[in-house]
């Protein structure tokens, strides 16, 4: 059946018009509560926008309970880590941050592992309902396999809010080639996902994430306890090449990354023999040493 305001005649997208791109159909609000919201679920609410500048900084103004969840159909002024932007066209994929409060049972010195706990929960997810193997690059992108290159598809974004992380997740989804904000990004559609529909992905992403962050809180944070280190650790194509981190005021540390600590933080083998640990808040780059 025609939506109501479906376009009457074809001819270019109207970014007004939510049904204007029938190709990138919009999100379905109330499949997603009735699929998400139920009596002792984490998520306690799901909103959709249209358009916003950042799902993150909407939420971390917000407040609220946890397990919120908010969506957006378009980011403006979609935030990476250090402000990087984030963008894509109207409703090419998914654009969503949500609150969680790990509470007193959970230090807070064990917090950092939540951007790689969502990274392995939406890698779990892709990998179920879109059929695509999806690597983690510490510590926060998410890399697809496009003609035999890694290339970036998602990243995730953490951020302190008082008692709160609010963690965001961008995800390319139906992006073609020539609509990829860099050469080197990627898409589900361009790796080949056999399900591009965004209403299961995203109920797939936060099932999956719901998981994971349980049984983690249960282990009072502990990465080990939970096998999320070990999880992280087996998807993550960072471990085993040699990097570059390229560190504040112009320092760089050259060193083989060999293990993901019980801190989430990257260890570095260098060449005279020292294991250095860094943390995600002390990388400005990370890249390939020979780049």
């Amino acid at each position: 059946m025609t939506p109501p305001d479906a376009p009457d005649s074809p001819g270019s997208p109207d970014p007004a018009n939510r049904w204007s791109n029938l190709d990138r159909p919009p999100l379905n609000v109330t499949a997603l509560r009735r699929g998400l919201l139920r009596p002792g679920a984490l998520w306690t609410s799901v909103d959709v926008v249209q358009r916003t500048g950042s799902t993150n900084s909407d939420l971390v103004a917000s407040g609220g309970a946890e397990g919120a969840v908010l969506v957006a159909e378009e980011q403006s002024a979609g935030r990476g880590r250090l402000d990087r932007t984030w963008s894509a066209p109207p409703r090419s994929g998914l654009f969503f941050s949500v609150r969680l409060t790990p509470g007193p049972g959970v230090p807070v010195g064990r917090w950092g592992w939540l951007p790689l706990l969502a990274g392995v929960a939406t890698a779990t997810a892709l990998s179920r309902a879109a059929g695509v193997d999806t690597a983690l690059k510490w510590p926060n992108d998410l890399l697809v396999t496009v003609d035999g290159q890694e290339r970036k598809a998602g990243g995730i974004l953490a951020e302190r809010a008082g008692d709160s992380v609010v963690v965001g997740i961008g995800l390319n989804v139906s992006l073609r080639a020539d609509e990829l904000p860099v050469p080197g990004a990627g898409s589900l559609a361009l790796a080949g996902a056999g399900v591009l529909d965004r209403d299961p992905l995203l109920r797939a992403v936060l099932r999956s994430l719901e998981e994971w962050y349980g049984e983690w809180r249960a282990a009072g944070g502990d990465p080990a306890a939970c096998r999320l280190q070990e999880a992280y650790t087996a998807g993550c194509a960072t471990l085993g090449r040699t990097v570059r981190a390229e560190l504040p005021g112009g320092r760089e540390l050259v060193g083989e990354a060999v293990a993901v600590d019980g801190d989430g933080r990257l260890v570095l083998a260098t060449a005279d023999g020292v294991q250095e640990p860094v943390g995600a808040g002390d990388i400005v780059h990370l890249r390939p040493a020979g780049s």
